[in-house]
């Protein structure tokens, strides 16, 4: 019982996800229809990229080369610069939850051994702002972007031309705020080197046939052979820590999803307050249920997918639970502060919600909702 409890706090979204599932598979039995639910390509997308980013983790890649860009800083406010924009950059290519799995770790190491600890709240709360919303201009930056990327079959071209404003804005955004700290001297003196050139360039490799895939050059089918293959001979440890609890959470919300769409009472009251305004409403609605979830459940009422996509980009900042990522956050933050709980909250809440209202305003000017 208790490994049974252990298991749902640390994936509390995936059970919520599994329970909704099964409350509406009463109301709507199992049937052939079920198997239309499922995004095989979005899913086979995500598997590929989370195992190749993986297998990069392993030999310490983004970490030594975010260390080598670090010891390149000489004062606290180019080291927060440096890290808010490593984070922000390494969303954009190996998703924002994977981005801070990577690099809050950093940021705590760099402010421990610099004695600069006072700042990990507002550097672990900049970060996880700069990775919800630097994954945005990418398809595979977020999940929710791969998956209405590929439902709405959207170009690629148009995919970024309708977040690159909300996108900029948020950049001008963080840079403020990282400007906003005091400069002081620091060093950081380490050498370190990459291991395992030859596997990081395969890994690389990989990793741009990952890409590939994302951006349909390859069908997805030959990426859940090649990748697999690959990383069984070089990697196994690579697809034994693929995060497989976010993969069966997009199931139970595609059964969640799908079976909500048939529910006539749902459709059409979703259908209506979506025709009204899709980016309020789905920008709200990922306060409440995230934005992955979100953008599988709204997707099945509106095809206004625009305003949908930078819903749920933008959304994704605001309260802790609006985005997976601010959940990892937190639990690293309270991991390494457990009393300064009460603070984070207020400054993540306030530094939060600051972002969310001036991003919508900029997400209505761009569709002309005022």
């Amino acid at each position: 019982m208790a490994r049974v409890k252990k298991v749902i706090k640390g994936n509390v979204v995936l059970t919520v996800a599994i329970i909704v599932a099964v409350i509406t598979g009463f109301i709507i039995p199992p049937d052939s229809s079920y198997a239309d639910y499922f995004d095989m390509r979005t899913l086979s997308c995500l598997f590929c990229t989370l195992a190749v980013i993986c297998a990069l983790k392993d030999v310490d890649f983004f970490y030594i080369l975010a260390k080598k860009l670090i010891i390149l800083c000489g004062n606290t406010r180019s080291v927060m610069i440096a890290l808010i924009y490593i984070t922000f950059i390494g969303s954009m290519i190996i998703a924002n939850d994977m981005a801070l799995i990577t690099f809050l770790p950093l940021g705590y190491y760099i402010l421990e051994t610099t004695g600069k600890t006072h700042l990990m709240a507002y550097t672990f709360i900049l970060q996880n702002i700069a990775a919800n919303l630097g994954g945005m201009l990418t398809p595979f930056g977020n999940p929710q972007n791969l998956f209405l990327y590929s439902k709405f079959n959207i170009p690629n071209g148009e995919f970024m031309a309708i977040l690159a404003l909300p996108f900029s804005v948020a950049i001008l955004m963080i840079t403020v705020c990282c400007l906003l700290v005091k400069k002081e001297p620091l060093t950081i003196t380490e050498e370190v080197h990459f291991k395992s050139p030859r596997r990081i360039e395969l890994y690389l490799l990989l990793f741009l046939f990952s890409i590939l895939i994302v951006f349909r050059v390859i069908p997805y089918f030959i990426g859940l052979i090649i990748v697999p293959l690959v990383l069984l001979f070089a990697d196994r440890h690579a697809l034994k820590t693929v995060d497989y609890p976010l993969l069966l959470t997009f199931c139970a919300f595609f059964v969640f999803s799908g079976n909500m769409s048939r529910i006539e009472v749902v459709r059409d009251f979703f259908s209506t307050i979506l025709e009204k305004n899709t980016l309020l409403v789905s920008a709200i609605s990922c306060q409440f249920i995230s934005n992955v979830p979100s953008a599988v459940l709204l997707s099945q009422f509106t095809e206004n997918y625009p305003q949908l996509l930078v819903g749920v980009n933008i959304g994704g900042v605001g309260t802790l639970i609006s985005s997976l990522a601010s959940l990892i956050t937190f639990r690293e933050y309270t991991k390494r502060d457990p009393s300064g709980t009460k603070r984070y909250l207020l400054m993540f809440t306030g530094m939060n919600l600051i972002f969310l209202i001036v991003l919508y305003i900029v997400g209505a000017l761009q569709f002309n909702l005022f």
